[in-house]
């Protein structure tokens, strides 16, 4: 597999076909398709995790991350949606990002068929793509957790908090990928994992998802932790982290909310 370090001795990467659009601008032109990567686990009864990155790393880029995610026991697919890594060229948007997931997700349900084995990831800018979809297919049941590493509650809310350039960039930018209208409509278990010192998502934007998200719900703060590595920064407590979702994917685990380990509050945002 071309520059790809494999994980697990068994990685595939696939193609995924694109359905084209039907003239609203977000669909795909015929032959556009994604690239993804299956990461397995030797046992076939192993949770999964659908893995959607964020805006400045590609799949390849993110291998650590995702071999720090298999080494807690996961399958991982992950994909690059439209205009990254091997994926079709083109100028992403919202839109496209989304048809994007959601063909990943197909594939994903395919590989993945019991629904309690199947949790969704974002980091970053993937954390918006995972709250959509999440949100998306919420009714029945069709996955077990949602994970959401380094989260924002908006882009436009990023340029507010930040200023500067990425106070320019989500005024230039169209699109919004708005999380915080959406987290209170999903039921499923869900974890938010913020790195104390993240120089590009604030941390207190992962707070109010929390705040505003409904049991079971789960925050840990990793102190010291930056925007995309707390895989590295922390591995122990990343591990663990993962650990306490594939317990909360078994048929015994408790229903009520659990602090997760070494789970932190952060303080709540400043008006």
């Amino acid at each position: 597999m071309a520059q790809w370090q494999e994980v697990s001795g068994h990685d595939e990467a696939i193609w995924l076909d694109l359905p084209r659009g039907s003239g609203s601008g977000s669909g795909a032109e015929q032959g556009e398709r994604v690239r993804a990567i299956w990461i397995p686990q030797p046992s076939g009864g192993a949770p999964a995790v659908l893995y959607l990155h964020g805006t400045f790393r590609n799949v390849f880029q993110n291998r650590s991350k995702i071999a720090a995610i298999h080494a807690a026991g996961f399958s991982v697919l992950a994909v690059d949606y439209r205009g990254w890594g091997e994926s079709t060229t083109r100028l992403p948007s919202e839109a496209s990002i989304m048809q994007d997931a959601e063909r990943t997700f197909t594939e994903f349900a395919r590989r993945v068929p019991q629904p309690n084995r199947r949790v969704i990831y974002g980091h970053s800018m993937g954390t918006g793509v995972a709250v959509e979809l999440a949100s998306r297919h919420r009714q029945p049941d069709e996955y077990g957790a949602l994970v959401l590493e380094s989260a924002f509650t908006s882009l436009p809310d990023i340029a507010r908090d930040r200023g500067g350039v990425a106070r320019w960039f989500a005024w230039a930018s169209t699109q919004h990928f708005k999380s915080l209208d959406k987290i209170d409509g999903i039921d499923t278990p869900k974890w938010f994992i913020t790195g104390a010192n993240d120089n590009t998502v604030p941390t207190q934007q992962s707070q109010r998802l929390y705040e505003a998200a409904r049991d079971p719900r789960h925050i840990v703060v990793f102190p010291g932790g930056s925007h995309s590595s707390l895989h590295e920064d922390d591995p122990q407590r990343y591990h663990a982290v993962w650990r306490d979702v594939a317990a909360a994917l078994r048929a015994d685990a408790p229903s009520a909310p659990l602090q997760a380990s070494g789970a932190a509050s952060v303080p709540a945002a400043q008006p």
